[in-house]
């Protein structure tokens, strides 16, 4: 897989609606307006799809990794109803007082993206709603993206704070990044 046709992407408020009760079951799970599609038109334009996502509610005790498959069973489905796919999730599964290396802002998760593809992440796009999911990708070379949805909201219309990476870019939300993203590969051919 070349690095230049993959996108790392967040879950909670990049692709779904995010709870500050935690999403615990596929009931709870639902989608951004446009999130799947945008994903789905990925994949048309030759896209590979990854998500990385912090999961602390299965560390804290809140669900089951049984509910966390059945989550992403859930998101599988739908997106597949739209032609579109996620090659593979990785998730950090500790709760914050774990110290663990792969609980975003740290860099586990994206390190082990490129382990399993054996590949640089240099220049591959992230998207995420919060700092500590583009923290996460600058370190291993990932070009930083944030959607204005989930955590993002409350940036709209604000500049960013230096927590974030200087090279951030802003999108309205991932179906926004989408169009930035394909309308790039168009001027370049």
């Amino acid at each position: 897989m070349s690095p230049h046709k993959l996108v790392i992407l967040d879950r909670d408020g990049t692709i779904n609606v995010d709870s500050l009760d935690y999403i615990k079951s596929a009931d709870e799970w639902q989608a951004l307006p446009g999130a799947l599609e945008a994903i789905a038109r990925l994949n048309h334009a030759g896209w590979h799809v990854v998500v990385v996502s912090n999961q602390s509610g299965l560390g804290r005790g809140l669900f089951e990794v049984s509910d966390l498959n059945a989550i992403h069973a859930k998101l599988h489905q739908q997106l597949a109803q739209l032609g579109g796919r996620i090659d593979a999730i990785f998730y950090c599964p500790h709760s914050p007082d774990d110290a663990c290396h792969c609980r975003k802002p740290a860099p586990g998760l994206f390190e082990q993206i490129g382990e399993r593809y054996g590949i640089q992440l240099k220049g591959v796009p992230a998207v995420g709603d919060a700092a500590r999911d583009l923290v996460a990708a600058v370190a291993v070379g990932c070009e930083p993206h944030l959607v204005l949805t989930g955590k993002g909201a409350v940036h709209k219309g604000r500049s960013l704070p230096e927590v974030f990476p200087p090279q951030t870019m802003v999108h309205e939300d991932l179906a926004a990044f989408v169009e930035h993203l394909l309308s790039l590969e168009v001027e370049a051919n």
